[in-house]
C-alpha cells in the first residue's frame, strides 16, 4: 500500500523527478542549516546566561560587596535581577538539568578574575520548583512588561541557577537567571527560505531541464510511433544538447536500416512464396495421375500441410508490418462468424452471449488469430468455448478447452515458433507449432497480448487450457 501511494506521488517524467529531487535536496540542506542555526542560538543564549550569572557572582566572590548571610534572604542589587543568595548548602533536584559545559565556562570566567572556586554547579530548574524564581516572575509580570502584555513573548518556564563555593568558604553563592523562551522558529524559517530559494531556482532549472527533456519526449513519441507502424516517414530533427542530438541522429539511422531490412524481407518472402507455391501447384496436378487412391490422398494431404505451413510462416513474417489499416469492427460479430464456421464443420464450438463491442482493429488478422486458438482447442481439447467481455485491463477474447493443458514450465515457451508441448501435440495431430506464435504476434500487432493458463478443477487437477487475447480498451 505504501509503495503504491509513493508511486502515485512520485512524478513519472524526467523533468518532474529532477525538480522534485532538487526540492528534496534543498529541503534537506535547509533543514540542516536550520538545525545548525538553532544550535548556535541555543549556545549563544547559554553563553549569555553564564555571562550574566558570572557578572553577578564576581563582586560577591571577590568580597567587593558584602556576602549575604548564610541561609538568609538573598542580597538584592539594583539592575541585577534576582541578585545573589548565600546558602549553607546547595541541592540538585531530581528534575534539574545539569550543565557541565556551563560549569566549565563559569569556572573560566571566575578564574580570569582571580577567583578560585572549590565547587561549581550550574543547573536549569523549572520555575515552579524554585519559590524565589516564581516570586520574581510574578513581580515582573505585575510590573507589566510591554512585550509580555502584548503576548509577543511567553513567560519563562525555567530558571538557571549558578552555584559557586569559593575556595576556603563554607557557604554557596547562588545566582538565578530566568531562561527566556527561544524566539527562533526553525520550521517557519525553513519553509520560508526553501520556498524563496526554490522559486528562484526552479525557473532556471525548468528552462535547462526543458531543453533536455523536450527532445527526449519527442524521441520517445517517435519510437512509440515507429514501433506501432514501422513507418520511416516523420523522423524528428536533431535538437537539444549534443548528447541528445547524437542520440536522435543514431535513432534516425537505425530506423532507416530497420525499414530497409523490412523491405528486403518483404521482397524475399514474396519471392519465396511465389517460387514454392508454383511447384506445389504443379505437384497437385501431377498426383492426379497416381492410380492408387490411398497413396494419392496421402500425397495431397502432404502437399496441403506444406502449403498451410508455408502460409503460416509467411503470415508470421508479415504480421509485424501489416499493410491494411485498422477499421472500426464489431468484435462480437467477428467472433460469432468464426464460431459459425467451426459449427458448420460439425466441430463442438460454443459462443457465450456478450455485449456488442466495437473496436478499431484489422479484422482479417484477428479472425486468423481466433481461428488458430479455436482450432487448437478443438484438436487437443476436444471442444472449444469462446467468450468476449470487457475487463479492467482491456477487452478479453477467451477460448477454453477440456484437454490436458500445458505443463506450467512450458507455457512461456509454447508461444514461440515451431514449439510443441507434450508428445500428444506432434506432427500427426496436425500443425507445425506456429498457431500460438501467430496468435501472439497478431495480438501484439493490435497492442495487446496472449495469455495462456491451465484451468483446474476442485481437486487441483488440470481441467483444460484457457487462451486469452487481451486487446487495449476501446
Amino acid at each position: 500500500m505504501e509503495a503504491r501511494g509513493l508511486s502515485r506521488i512520485w512524478p513519472r517524467s524526467l523533468q518532474g523527478q529532477l525538480l522534485l529531487a532538487i526540492a528534496l535536496a534543498l529541503l534537506l540542506a535547509q533543514g540542516i542549516s536550520a538545525a545548525l542555526l538553532y544550535s548556535a542560538q541555543v549556545d549563544r543564549r547559554n553563553d549569555a546566561l553564564i555571562h550574566t550569572a558570572a557578572m553577578r557572582l564576581m563582586p560577591v566572590a571577590r568580597r567587593d560587596e558584602p556576602v549575604p548571610s548564610p541561609d538568609g534572604p538573598q542580597r538584592r542589587h539594583p539592575g541585577r535581577g534576582m541578585g545573589v543568595q548565600a546558602l549553607g548548602s546547595f541541592t540538585v533536584l531530581p528534575d534539574d538539568r545539569r550543565n557541565t559545559d556551563g560549569e566549565a565556562e563559569l569556572r573560566s570566567w571566575l578564574a580570569a578574575q582571580g577567583i578560585d572556586a572549590a565547587e561549581i554547579i550550574v543547573v536549569q530548574r523549572r520555575v515552579r520548583d524554585d519559590p524565589l524564581a516564581q516570586r520574581r516572575l510574578v513581580q515582573r509580570e505585575r510590573g507589566g512588561r510591554k512585550a509580555e502584555r502584548e503576548g509577543k513573548l511567553a513567560p519563562p518556564e525555567r530558571v538557571m541557577l549558578a552555584a559557586v563555593r569559593p575556595q576556603g568558604q563554607p557557604q554557596w553563592l547562588v545566582s538565578r537567571v530566568l531562561v527566556p523562551r527561544a524566539g527562533f522558529r526553525p520550521g517557519l524559517t525553513l519553509v520560508s527560505q526553501t520556498l524563496l530559494l526554490y522559486a528562484l531556482l526552479v525557473g532556471v532549472i525548468a528552462v535547462v531541464l526543458g531543453r533536455l527533456t523536450r527532445p527526449l519526449q519527442a524521441l520517445t513519441r517517435r519510437v512509440e510511433h515507429f514501433a506501432r507502424t514501422r513507418d520511416p516517414d516523420g523522423q524528428i530533427e536533431p535538437q537539444g544538447p549534443d548528447d541528445v542530438r547524437r542520440l536522435i541522429v543514431a535513432h534516425n539511422a537505425m530506423e532507416g536500416r530497420i525499414s530497409s531490412l523490412l523491405d528486403e524481407k518483404d521482397v524475399m518472402l514474396g519471392a519465396i512464396g511465389h517460387d514454392l507455391k508454383t511447384p506445389l501447384a504443379a505437384l497437385r496436378v501431377r498426383i492426379e495421375s497416381v492410380d492408387d487412391d490411398a497413396e494419392r490422398e496421402r500425397m495431397a494431404a502432404t502437399i496441403e500441410d506444406i502449403v498451410r505451413t508455408l502460409d503460416d510462416i509467411l503470415s508470421l513474417a508479415r504480421v509485424g508490418r501489416p499493410s491494411d489499416p485498422r477499421e472500426p469492427t464489431d468484435l462480437s460479430a467477428l467472433i460469432a462468424q468464426v464460431a459459425d464456421e467451426f459449427e458448420d464443420l460439425g466441430e463442438p464450438v460454443t459462443l457465450a452471449e456478450g455485449e456488442r463491442i466495437v473496436v478499431p482493429l484489422r479484422p482479417t488478422w484477428l479472425r486468423r488469430a481466433v481461428r488458430n486458438l479455436v482450432s487448437n482447442a478443438v484438436r487437443y481439447g476436444k471442444a472449444a468455448r469462446i467468450a468476449v467481455a470487457r475487463r479492467p485491463d482491456g477487452i478479453a477474447i477467451t477460448v477454453e478447452d477440456d484437454g490436458p493443458g500445458i505443463p506450467d514450465a512450458d507455457i512461456a515457451t509454447m508461444q514461440e515458433p515451431f514449439r510443441r508441448g507434450d508428445p500428444s501435440r506432434n506432427s500427426a495431430t496436425g500443425g507445425a507449432g506456429l498457431g500460438l506464435a501467430l496468435a501472439r504476434a497478431i495480438a501484439e500487432q493490435h497492442g495487446g497480448r496472449l495469455d495462456l493458463a491451465n484451468r483446474r478443477d476442485a481437486t487441483g487437477a488440470v481441467a483444460g487450457l484457457t487462451a486469452t487475447i487481451v486487446l487495449p480498451p476501446a
